[in-house]
């Protein structure tokens, strides 16, 4: 096997239990603004939000829409079915702000995370988060979920100026982390933002095929549905 030096991984999803800790946060959120008092039953509220989510994540991704945008969105659109609710701009970043604030304090990973990144830390490997993720949010996560202090570098898409899989993004990383693209590898759950995108810029990849997800296009250089089996690999 190809030896490599440098590690690009997600964050979101691939180490942090993400959707895991964001399905919390919402049952919290859901009570802190008594949201009880405009839906029936709190399912179709984290129904929304979910498919909202999805759609708008995806739009960043390819930088049709901007973060604040998104920020606002993704509560208006699920806050707006309430009965006798009116989701006022402010009210939907009052909403946002406390779901970040919620989302982010949670230490909840993916399973097998923390043996993974002990075992990759005592190979010698250098690791870097790799992540479209907002800033303070992110780092947050990070020391929320003690995972921060395993990695050289965290590039973030604010940063970067552009968001994953733009080959701007994983030029930044090159620039800011000192990788190389022969020797470095991407490790992440989203085919089209991790696995494409890092191919594009002449990265090796690991899929983490968490959910079932088809693969249509390029095929990854190793693909993994747990990551227990990373190790096994690196």
């Amino acid at each position: 096997m190809k030896k490599y030096t440098d590690l690009f991984i997600d964050f979101d999803d691939t180490l942090y239990d993400t959707h895991g800790n964001a399905m919390i946060a919402l049952r919290e959120l859901f009570d802190f603004f008594h949201l009880e008092r405009y839906f029936p039953d709190a399912t179709m509220f984290h129904k929304s939000y979910w498919e909202t989510n999805l759609t708008l994540w995806s739009q960043y991704a390819r930088g049709e829409i901007t973060r604040d945008y998104l920020i606002v969105e993704r509560f208006r659109r699920p806050l707006s079915l309430g009965i006798g609710l009116n989701p006022t701009l402010p009210y939907c970043l009052e909403v946002g702000d406390k779901f970040l604030e919620l989302c982010s304090d949670k230490p909840g990973v993916v399973a097998g995370a923390h043996e993974l990144m002990d075992y990759l830390l005592d190979k010698g490997y250098r690791m870097h988060i790799c992540s479209n993720g907002f800033h303070e949010v992110q780092y947050k996560k990070l020391r929320s979920c003690g995972l921060l202090d395993y990695f050289d570098t965290v590039v973030l898409s604010e940063d970067a100026g552009a968001n994953k899989p733009a080959r701007q993004f994983f030029e930044y990383a090159f620039r800011k982390s000192g990788a190389l693209p022969e020797t470095t590898l991407m490790i992440g759950d989203n085919y089209h933002t991790d696995i494409l995108g890092a191919m594009g810029a002449g990265i090796d990849t690991m899929y983490f095929r968490r959910y079932e997800e088809i693969v249509t296009e390029q095929v990854p250089t190793f693909e993994i549905r747990a990551l227990s089996e990373a190790i096994k690999i690196l």
